[in-house]
């Protein structure tokens, strides 16, 4: 396949040496086309050694040639990344003042943008209303990873891993490998994110899931041919934007509490072949929640809120199975304490959930919630290790994934 490789100018440029190896592992002729800012991260000489070709900014560089326009026209895919606010606008607004928006303009191959930049920079309404138009346009725009940006800061802006940029890239001319689709007509429920229990109508109990391993699991899912519905209870815009911006985008339905993705997810599981239950589920919910604010007494401590249990959906789905054949997955994010270790407590609810699989994951010091990648135990409904998964969050879900395709009929 012959692939364009635009490199604009922010820091992430150095991850964009990576991708450009990654592509020609994989048998790919690519040319990368950066910007004179690009340059300025990575010198040409690095680009030119990996990919084998001539690098160029300018449009007069080959003037007999026309490769402002004939590179675009006999690319198979073009690839931006990393694509900075600077160059969605300037794409956005159909400028060409250097070869890289120029091929962007003659190009009628594929178009992936894989954005990175500083949060306020991402969240700011000129770059999301560049990138609705640049979508609207046919271009398909990567949705930024979250984690450690540019010195100290953390948030939604990260250049995703290379490999998720070449993988989602390359989908888009070839779909999936043949070998991928082992999915391919079964539907598929998976739960994600944390849900939230209202105190008052400002207050809640919470929990610190962010989502993004449920989101990964659904998107894996749906890349190997699956019909997914991700039930999402509280997940921040951006993490949510990732399964509705993929090439084969899930259905997703938003919840709250724990009740309402009890109810949710019985009402879409009840087609599924496969239930992922994700989501960190509160345990307890206050057994009244007033109408309106609790308010502070000086002098006087808070009044004591009574708690109730809340239902076990896993345990319940796992039991009920809301169809026959239906396979049924948990999560056990779990602390290590003076009563057993992260393993033995997750071999403890295995037994007792009555799941088929469950992936057990230490969380709390960094680990699990909120991080890019994630390590997962794999255990069976009786308590016995079937598999191990580390690495990005979607790596693990692909090994998940693995380990559910192989009881499914």
């Amino acid at each position: 396949m012959r692939i364009l490789l635009g490199v604009s100018g922010g820091i992430a440029a150095y991850k964009a040496v990576l991708l450009l190896r990654l592509l020609r592992e994989q048998g790919h002729a690519v040319r990368v086309i950066p910007t004179r800012a690009a340059l300025e991260f990575v010198g040409a000489p690095t680009f030119e050694a990996l990919s084998g070709e001539p690098v160029s900014t300018e449009v007069f560089d080959d003037v007999p040639g026309v490769q402002h326009v004939s590179l675009g026209q006999h690319a198979d895919l073009v690839i931006v990344a990393p694509a900075t606010a600077d160059l969605m606008a300037r794409a956005a607004a159909g400028l060409a003042d250097d070869l890289l928006t120029t091929t962007l303009l003659a190009a009628r191959c594929p178009v992936v943008l894989a954005p990175a930049m500083h949060t306020e920079m991402w969240d700011h309404p000129a770059t999301r209303a560049n990138v609705a138009t640049l979508r609207e346009r046919g271009v398909h725009v990567i949705e930024p990873a979250s984690g450690r940006l540019t010195g100290a800061d953390t948030g939604p802006g990260r250049l995703p891993d290379p490999e998720d940029i070449a993988r989602e890239a390359l989908s888009l001319v070839d779909g999936p490998p043949a070998e991928n689709l082992d999915l391919a007509g079964r539907r598929v429920v998976v739960s994600a994110g944390g849900t939230r229990e209202a105190i008052d109508p400002v207050r809640f109990i919470g929990n610190r899931s962010s989502g993004r391993q449920g989101v990964a699991l659904a998107q894996a899912a749906a890349a190997r041919g699956a019909d997914v519905t991700l039930v999402a209870a509280n997940l921040a815009q951006d993490v949510t934007d990732q399964v509705l911006a993929g090439p084969r985008a899930c259905s997703v339905v938003q919840v709250e509490s724990t009740t309402e993705l009890r109810d949710a997810v019985r009402a879409v599981g009840a087609e599924a072949d496969v239930v992922v239950m994700a989501a960190a589920v509160a345990d307890f919910r206050p057994a009244v929640t007033p109408d309106a604010k609790i308010k502070k007494v000086p002098g006087q401590g808070p009044a004591p809120i009574e708690l109730v249990e809340n239902p076990d959906i896993l345990a319940e789905i796992a039991h009920d199975r809301l169809r026959p054949g239906q396979v049924v997955v948990g999560f056990a994010a779990e602390t290590g304490d003076a009563g057993g270790s992260v393993l033995e407590h997750g071999r403890a609810k295995a037994r007792r959930k009555g799941a088929d699989l469950i992936a057990v994951n230490a969380v709390g010091s960094g680990r699990g919630f909120g991080t890019e990648s994630n390590e997962v135990t794999i255990l069976d409904g009786a308590g016995d290790v079937v598999g191990l998964a580390s690495g990005t969050k979607r790596e693990v879900a692909d090994a998940l994934w693995d380990a559910v395709a192989k009881l499914l009929p």
